[in-house]
């Protein structure tokens, strides 16, 4: 039986949870703002997309780069752009993130010739877009070991260094998908859902361990028009939005600048980290208002393939 205590006790966490809810979404009380300048920050996925607008934002701030891909022309490209925009060190590597053997041979070679990287942005991914029972076991295997096992890798190869100094910063891209399950992305949903939960779990274990000088940073956004998104359009962009990848990456950087654990964007994506609450017929219901599925099958469906 709750006593009157025990419902004061419980409203006292639930103003408190209201309050960080706030904060969070529209930082009540500023931020402090990290500087950039001397940190080694290696982006994963930078050849493009948003790794590479990531990259071009950083350049001038006084940063290392340390850019990784599979694409030797576009990664090029990449650090030619960001010396241009005032980047003094830019080191690029040939890295297949999904390859375990891969990842740690390439960090022992950025350890060695760059240093210690201080900030990590684990940004490569995939999207297949297929329906459950279309996905090939090959397919999952793929999508897990590029969206979530190269961020294990990673952070078994960073962090480490970070932990002795107590300095550093773990960032990871997520996504919408993470928070709940979606229409044709069974595969992307486990793999983000999984990240997640890992940093979550890596922040606990560095909180309670005394680091608390490493830093962790969630990306959480809906869709962002680039080449992963296959020209995917919001049935309701007032309510859901496609962002701009310049736009994106702004927000990407500014949320590493002021150290938020959690960037979740649109707004509206706060809304699924309520779906525990709710009947999953209310939930199916608002995909079914938002018209995912139709947009699904219009950037992934049959028609897409020649």
């Amino acid at each position: 039986m709750f006593s009157f205590r025990c419902i004061r006790k419980l409203l006292q966490y639930v103003k408190f949870y209201f309050f960080l809810l706030m904060e969070n979404m529209f930082s009540v009380f500023p931020l402090r703002k990290k500087c950039f300048a001397g940190e080694i920050v290696l982006i994963t996925g930078s050849a493009n997309g948003i790794g590479k607008r990531v990259a071009l934002k950083l350049a001038p701030l006084g940063v290392t780069l340390v850019l990784w891909d599979i694409d030797d022309e576009g990664n090029k490209e990449t650090s030619r752009l960001a010396q241009q925009n005032g980047a003094n060190r830019v080191f690029t590597y040939h890295c297949d993130c999904s390859s375990r053997e891969d990842v740690y041979e390439q960090a022992d070679k950025v350890r060695k010739e760059v240093g210690d990287v201080t900030i990590l942005i684990n940004n490569v991914g995939i999207m297949i877009g297929k329906k459950f029972c279309e996905l090939t076991d090959e397919d999952f295997e793929k999508t897990l070991r590029i969206n979530f096992f190269s961020q294990v890798w990673t952070c078994k190869a960073f962090l480490p260094a970070m932990v002795a100094c107590n300095r550093g910063h773990l960032v990871s891209t997520s996504s919408a998908a993470g928070l709940m399950g979606f229409y044709r992305l069974s595969d992307y949903c486990a793999s983000k859902s999984a990240v997640i939960g890992m940093m979550e779990a890596i922040n606990s274990e560095l909180y309670h361990g005394g680091k608390r000088g490493i830093k962790t940073t969630i990306i959480c956004p809906y869709f962002i028009s680039t080449k992963l998104s296959k020209g995917f359009k919001s049935a309701k962009p007032c309510f859901l939005p496609v962002y701009d990848p310049e736009y994106a990456a702004s927000r990407i950087v500014n949320a590493i600048k002021k150290e938020k654990f959690y960037l979740i964007m649109p707004p509206a994506v706060y809304l699924l980290g309520l779906r525990i609450f709710i009947p999953r017929k209310i939930a199916l219901f608002l995909e079914s208002y938002v018209k995912f599925p139709e947009s699904m099958e219009e950037a992934f469906g049959q028609k897409k393939k020649d």
